[in-house]
């Protein structure tokens, strides 16, 4: 098969978490398109009113993932696509256990039911970077073929090695079903809301004394395009997804015109505290592990089976930076609360270093 051929689009598909930014412009995509029968989103919870317009020709369905197994044989369904994903922690929901309950057993079961599914000839996963950790023992660049040379500190990095764990499982077991998993860099661009967008549309950004790590982002609307073809197209295996070339973390507040604000600390654990103070919002150690040690991955197998390639790292993150031009603005308050726990960071330094033998 030559790259972007398409040998037949499918005709029922169900997309998972269309409840979310990414499961609901997902599946009004694929809505879209006239080569797709029907479209279904599954949520347990309805769609917000923001996405009634973008759904209107979803057929949407209130269901969780253990209910599946039922509704895949009786709709005939081809495809699934699963994005039905938690990536940060929401302690007003439930925390890590209900994190992992969606992600790990949400998985397990959205697998199960679709083992059962006589019809079904594709199955489409959001993946993540994150399955390959960050530490310092990282190589340069991570192929598809990479193993983590560290199990992620983070939950979200270890859900994402579980699924993919069941995921070849699956394979083995349905080899009749095109399975295809994409491990997608953090999102950004123009619409892209995430923890990442959050952390780089403050005023004035933590960082980590001393380090200055490589990101690699890739923009929502190219995320979208490579999710779409994975479904109308063949495209079997495991896919890093990223915007070529890198921007330092230096690099990208500059381009941002925000200011950034070193801590002296081993991790980013104080600075994930004076965002918090500022009001920003929570870092998993996901995110603080990405914003020391960076990440980088080839996207050679992506550019080469899909015939596509996603705008550059630098080109999403402009996007994203004409999007929030402005910004807000730190109160003296606020500033003068950082300026405190920078200089709490440096005593507790210095009394570490007092107190060695």
């Amino acid at each position: 098969m030559t790259p972007g051929g398409t040998p037949g689009a499918p005709g029922v598909v169900v997309v998972t978490g269309v409840g979310r930014y990414l499961g609901a412009h997902v599946a009004a995509r694929l809505a879209a398109d006239p080569r797709i029968e029907r479209v279904i989103g599954v949520d347990p919870a309805s769609p917000g009113p923001e996405f009634t317009d973008l759904l209107d020709r979803v057929e949407r369905i209130r269901l969780d993932l253990d209910s599946l197994g039922g509704l895949l044989a009786d709709l005939e369904v081809d495809a699934v696509v699963h994005l039905a994903l938690v990536s940060a922690l929401d302690p007003q929901h439930g925390g890590r256990a209900a994190m992992k309950e969606q992600n790990v057993i949400g998985t397990m079961q959205l697998l199960a039911a679709c083992q059962r599914a006589p019809r079904l000839r594709k199955l489409v996963v959001r993946s993540s970077t994150a399955a390959y950790g960050a530490s310092f023992r990282d190589p340069a660049v991570f192929t598809e073929e990479t193993e983590p040379r560290e199990v992620p500190r983070g939950g979200f990095g270890r859900d994402i090695l579980d699924i993919e764990g069941y995921v070849r499982g699956f394979r083995r077991r349905r080899p009749d079903v095109t399975a295809t998993v994409l491990r997608f860099a953090p999102f950004i661009g123009s619409t892209a809301d995430t923890t990442l967008t959050r952390y780089f549309s403050q005023p004035v950004v933590p960082t980590v004394f001393g380090r200055d790590p490589r990101l690699q982002f890739v923009h929502f609307d190219d995320a979208l395009e490579v999710l779409h073809r994975s479904i109308v197209e063949e495209h079997p295996g495991t896919y890093n997804v990223a915007g070529p070339g890198v921007l330092s973390l230096t690099q990208a507040i500059r381009r941002a015109g925000r200011v950034a604000m070193p801590v002296l600390e081993p991790g980013l654990s104080g600075a994930a505290a004076i965002a918090r103070n500022l009001g920003f919002g929570r870092y998993g150690l996901d995110q603080v592990d990405l914003f020391v040690h960076g990440r980088v991955v080839d996207t050679t197998r992506l550019e080469r089976e899909y015939g596509f390639t996603p705008r550059s790292t630098a080109a999403a993150f402009d996007d994203f930076i004409r999007a929030h031009h402005g910004g807000a603005v730190v109160s003296r308050d606020q500033l003068a609360a950082a300026e405190q726990l920078v200089l709490e960071g440096i005593r507790q330094v210095r009394s570490a270093v007092r107190e060695r033998p």
